[in-house]
């Protein structure tokens, strides 16, 4: 069987993302301190490598080329000084944990190929063990931060007041579990974003680059004020921010490249985060907010685009035939 778009396409985009992670993971390695931190990093390290050796063996039998991806010696110094904590790592590593959940829970109902399907069944599994590993260890840190928990009720009720859509006019009731749930985890992933691009603007060499993650710093930031302003309201405190976990080196780390890729994936993840997040919101309100939202990343992300294909860092992934280009040739 031949691979199909949707595995081809799955196949691609998962080793941009394992190629780039091997790159982090070598220098986060060479700087970590705690010794159960570096244990999982190094585990984490393993499953990527593995990942990009299976896929390579797949596309090599379709004489399909291997993408260029990102390269140990052209983006990143694994001898540069560290640029996060070992706080962040971890906190870090657990959610390359779930935004691998996410994305294999996508790419594995799409597989019909036995070997393609086991592949991402296997990516699964890892991702799930990565999650569950980092928890732990975040749990017995103290660094876990725990979504609010819900009043014990005595009874269900069903809704009998249109007013539990509503949120513009009138008393809003309070948020459900749900919403809670999606406003906690979003302010979280942000707030480690915001981390993130801090310390990518420290290091980007072109000035474009760092002024373009320094802007995306600015969004993480204004998205965690409007999240954590919907848990106020309802006297739920916001999880915790992790900005002072970026050291103060200015030192060459990452490509420009690698950098401006992974901003612009970690933007695009968001904006499923974000629709899902919709529709587990029947509040009118918080729907429309994640539809601001989602508008301010997709505008973000496209502006990186174009800034990669500006400096020529931007590799096509796989696409169907242009019959037009073709004809022209004869």
């Amino acid at each position: 069987m031949k691979l199909t778009s949707a595995e081809i396409s799955n196949l691609w985009t998962a080793y941009m993302n394992d190629s780039g992670t091997i790159c982090h993971l070598n220098h986060e390695l060479n700087n970590v301190a705690d010794k159960e931190i570096k244990a999982l990093l190094q585990a984490a390290l393993t499953i990527s490598e593995s990942h990009i050796n299976t896929i390579i063996n797949i596309l090599n039998e379709e004489n399909y080329p291997i993408p260029h991806g990102f390269k140990l010696d052209e983006d990143v110094s694994v001898t540069a000084p560290r640029l996060f904590s070992d706080t962040y790592l971890l906190l870090n590593i657990n959610q390359l944990g779930k935004m691998g959940l996410q994305a294999y829970s996508m790419a594995l109902p799409l597989a019909t190929r036995e070997d393609v399907y086991t592949f991402f069944s296997t990516c699964l599994r890892e991702s799930d063990d990565l999650i569950k590993r980092s928890n732990t260890l975040l749990l017995s840190k103290g660094l876990y931060d725990k979504s609010p928990y819900l009043p014990s009720l005595d009874e269900f009720n069903f809704v009998e007041n249109k007013s539990f859509l509503a949120g513009y006019f009138g008393e809003k009731r309070p948020l459900i579990g749900t919403e809670i749930t999606n406003l906690y985890a979003n302010f979280k992933r942000n707030a480690l974003g915001s981390a993130t691009m801090i310390g990518y603007s420290q290091v980007a060499s072109k000035r474009d680059v760092a002024a373009f993650i320094q802007k995306g710093k600015e969004i993480a930031q204004k998205h965690c004020e409007i999240l954590g302003s919907f848990l106020k309201d309802n006297d739920l405190s916001s999880p915790a921010t992790w900005d002072t976990e970026v050291t103060d080196s200015t030192k060459y780390t990452f490509s420009d490249r690698k950098m401006l890729f992974y901003v612009t994936a970690l933007t695009g993840i968001s904006t499923a985060f974000y629709g899902a997040s919709i529709a587990l919101s029947p509040r009118h309100d918080i729907g429309v907010m994640y539809g601001r939202l989602i508008a301010e990343v997709l505008k973000y992300a496209n502006d990186g685009a174009k800034m990669m294909i500006k400096h020529g860092w931007m590799e096509e992934p796989p696409r169907s035939l242009d019959r037009d280009e073709l004809a022209k040739k004869n």
